[in-house]
């Protein structure tokens, strides 16, 4: 007699599988939650002790959308203090920027009905046809009203650059430039304090960021960062008269560079490395004018040149606490994110305008200031009163 025939379900085995995982991931985030809590009271439950400020009260349950299914996670009340999770973001329902995807996925044209399936996708649970108007509408207020929001602290420390982004216009294509600015605050974290569309990055676009900036309360502005520009170094003499300007070192290496031949590139670039490795202003400067003694005679005249010129914009920082030099003499801060904002902005190609454009590319900054970048402390600022 044949062996049985073994059927296997591979549907059925799918589910239950996702179906464990979904049950392993919610009990594993309610069993933090619950860690959480028992830290912030300092008593187990029950426990009574002279500390003691908070007690228990009960839990409700919310829902969070992960890419395994819905979970249920069983928030902890507590009497006399307010329970504010690390695990969990507050109000955050899914492990995406729901408005930066909403808006990618208008701008591409996607049709209400085909994001339903694309939600299923990206979060485990379908957005239903009717309400895709509407999240729209709301991402996109979300969006603005976090890009216009009032600037309470102190920041001086201001990074800018600006990006080029592809635009429709008359049947044609332009560059349509999003101006971005981070700030170091009083406490040392960073910020996205700004982002504008300009047509170009001219002295008028860079005037009216700034003042824009400005309006909503930018204070106590230090030093900008940013590349050689005479339009923007201008902008920031007018609308910030006190603040000093540090041209960025990486910009100014590149930019020798370009006149140097490809074969010579590498001992330049340990030369240029050299003259911002000193431990003063006197010491760089002395160096950076036997650098361009020593380009002379290796017959670099415009290398030379260059750094004559331009060395002592690049030096601004050393005005500053010698532990903030690394991080204030470059543009690297806003880099980052403008790789970013390519990334995600690569999807769409070419913008119908410069509004949508710009909204997406704020999106991505929202939802990367909120993540991990904007909650590591990237400066002690407490030495600028030293």
């Amino acid at each position: 007699m044949s062996d049985p025939i073994v059927s296997f379900d591979e549907a059925a085995m799918r589910g239950e599988l996702r179906g464990l995982v979904r049950r392993t991931v919610e009990d594993t985030l309610n069993a933090l939650l619950e860690e959480e809590a028992d830290d912030l009271i300092g008593a187990d439950r029950y426990e009574r002790t002279a500390g003691r400020e908070a007690y228990r009260a009960g839990h409700y349950e919310r829902g969070l959308t992960t890419t395994s299914g819905q979970v249920t996670l069983r928030m902890p009340k507590l009497k006399g203090m307010r329970f504010a999770t690390a695990i969990i973001e507050r109000y955050k329902r899914r492990e995406t920027s729901v408005e930066e995807a909403m808006i990618e996925m208008y701008l591409a044209g996607v049709s209400t009905r085909r994001i339903e399936d694309v939600s299923e996708i990206l979060w485990g649970a379908s957005v239903s046809a009717s309400t895709v108007s509407n999240l729209s509408d709301k991402a996109f207020e979300a969006v603005e009203e976090w890009r216009s929001r009032p600037l309470t602290r102190k920041y001086p420390y201001v990074f800018v650059d600006g990006i080029y982004l592809k635009r429709s216009w008359g049947g044609s294509f332009e560059n349509v430039a999003v101006m971005v600015a981070i700030g170091v605050n009083d406490d040392g974290y960073r910020e996205v304090i700004g982002a504008a569309e300009g047509f170009t990055e001219s002295a008028e676009c860079w005037r009216e960021f700034l003042s824009w900036l400005k309006g909503r309360g930018l204070s106590g502005v230090r030093m900008f960062t940013g590349d050689k520009a005479a339009a923007m170094t201008g902008a920031i003499a007018e609308v910030f008269p006190d603040a000093a300007y540090q041209r960025c070192t990486v910009h100014f290496y590149r930019n020798v560079l370009s006149k140097v031949p490809k074969s010579k590139r590498a001992e330049v670039a340990a030369m240029l490395k050299a003259v911002h490795a000193q431990e003063s202003l006197e010491a760089s400067t002395e160096k950076a004018g036997r650098v361009a003694a020593k380009l002379e005679d290796m017959r670099l005249a415009a290398a030379a040149k260059c750094v004559r010129d331009g060395v002592a914009e690049t030096l601004t920082y050393t005005r500053f606490p010698a532990r903030h030099w690394r991080r204030i003499r470059t543009n690297n801060a806003i880099e980052r994110l403008n790789r970013e904002i390519r990334r995600r902005t690569r999807v769409v190609g070419t913008f119908p305008d410069g509004k949508s454009a710009l909204m997406l590319a704020t999106a991505r900054l929202k939802y990367v200031a909120d993540s991990e970048w904007g909650s590591r402390r990237y400066l002690d600022v407490s030495l600028l009163d030293e």
